[in-house]
């Protein structure tokens, strides 16, 4: 039994299952951003534009390009138009739609997506645009994508998507229906996603106070004399880096020690706890050796931020640069100073390179930086004071994170379930 027949089973009995092809046009677009002498100037909607945002308006910022007569009248975009993914890297990035609600004489279909036109007596394209975000419709492009380092879906299986086909006023209903409950829905996820960001905000400067001010909000300040710290704690120290720290440079000799990543948004974690998509060396022996209480800076990104202290023993790539900290340090306040977004401000100024995207932090620069140095004693309250005040906020961004999941998951089973006809419609929807 064919896909179309087993579907139709399911579906109420005014609705069909038709190919794409039968209800549609479609179109894969060559059209690229290049400017070549004697094509008109155009308007292209293009990758990034469909992947973030589900309704495509003149209002948005589109790439500037060019293009044939023959191209512009092929992939004019309008009103209605629906505008998919058509390759990717990751194989369930494709295939993903925009409903386009707007159109001019300029404005056309860019590289990488596909058009599809709706028969406007058959099909609606706001229905058709919640069916194509509908896994269980757009699975059948994604298991036809072809590929191995980047997934594109063929032409003809556009064409052979087999789609639900309710009458056109049902379809109309649908998109309308969806359009409200999913709105309903984001509003949710957004004052969520707001909560995250203060969150995030918040714990950024609970760790920033702490690490330049200290826990004793009565003690006396004074001015550092450097910028970036202003006033301190009367009774704190300040100090270079280089009579604080030391370079290691140790290697090792089979390279089968822990391998360890330098990030920018988890400083300083196993490889193996990670989910690493990237180039791995067929053998790591002459790596450098980081030791726990180590602080290792992925010297291309240190100006992002990408530093840490090490957890565990392991080993580092050779082109990272690792110190040990002397006994007026602990490992566990270099951690949160150094992961503050001002000291990665600072580090840029000791870095070196023409492009700000392409500065790096060589041992020479890093020994010109200025710490402040509290006493031991204290530096140990701090750490303690970060890890119960971050853990608190921690809880709450877990569970919060776990209810966006949540209703992202309500979102796409609501949109699968209209248009495949498992919900009863409203009839003012």
């Amino acid at each position: 039994m064919s896909r179309i027949d087993a579907w139709q089973s399911e579906l109420p009995p005014s609705w069909t299952v038709r190919p794409l092809r039968s209800v549609a046009e479609y179109a894969v677009s060559n059209v690229d951003k290049i400017l070549s002498d004697g094509e008109l100037p155009v308007r292209l909607c293009n990758y990034t534009d469909v992947y973030n945002n589900e309704k495509i308006h003149l209002g948005m910022e589109f790439m500037a390009g060019t293009a044939t007569q023959s191209e512009i009248n092929k992939f004019h975009l309008i009103a209605d138009d629906v505008v998919i993914t058509k390759d990717s890297e990751a194989w369930d990035d494709i295939g993903v739609p925009a409903l386009v609600t707007e159109t001019a004489d300029d404005f056309v279909c860019g590289y990488h997506l596909a058009m599809i036109r709706p028969n406007p007596e058959k099909l609606d394209g706001a229905f058709l645009f919640r069916c194509l975000q509908s896994k269980t419709v757009r699975v059948q492009l994604e298991l036809a994508a072809n590929g191995i380092t980047r997934f594109g879906i063929p032409k003809n299986a556009i064409g052979s998507l087999a789609l639900p086909v309710p009458p056109k006023s049902i379809q109309r209903s649908i998109a309308r229906f969806l359009d409200g409950e999913t709105a309903d829905i984001d509003v949710l996820i957004a004052a969520k996603q707001k909560l995250l960001d203060l969150m995030a905000e918040k714990r950024r400067a609970i760790v920033a106070e702490a690490v330049m001010r200290g826990l004793d909000p009565s003690a006396p300040l004074c001015p550092s004399g450097i910028d970036w710290l202003g006033d301190i704690p009367a009774h704190w120290e300040i100090e270079r880096s280089r009579w604080l720290f030391t370079e290691r440079d140790q290697r090792s000799q089979t390279g089968e020690e822990e391998m360890l990543t330098v990030s920018h948004l988890t400083g300083v974690t196993p490889r193996s706890e990670k989910d690493v998509n990237m180039f791995e060396a067929e053998s790591t022996a002459g790596y450098k050796l980081c030791f726990a209480g180590d602080l290792a800076i992925n010297t291309l990104w240190a100006w992002m931020g990408a530093m840490g202290t090490a957890r565990v023993d392991g080993i580092v790539s050779p082109a990272y640069n690792v110190y040990t900290p002397g006994p007026r340090l602990l490992p566990d306040y270099v951690d949160a100073l150094v992961r503050i977004p001002v000291f990665a401000q600072e580090v840029t100024r000791y870095s070196k390179g023409v492009w700000s995207s392409r500065l790096r932090l060589y041992p020479e620069g890093f020994f010109e930086t200025w710490w402040p140095v509290p006493p031991l004693d204290e530096q140990q309250q701090i750490v303690e004071h970060i890890s119960t005040e971050t853990a608190k906020i921690d809880r709450l961004r877990t569970a919060t994170e776990n209810s966006i999941a949540l209703l992202k998951e309500r979102r796409a089973a609501l949109i699968a379930a209209a248009v495949t006809g498992q919900l009863e419609i409203p009839e003012a929807a």
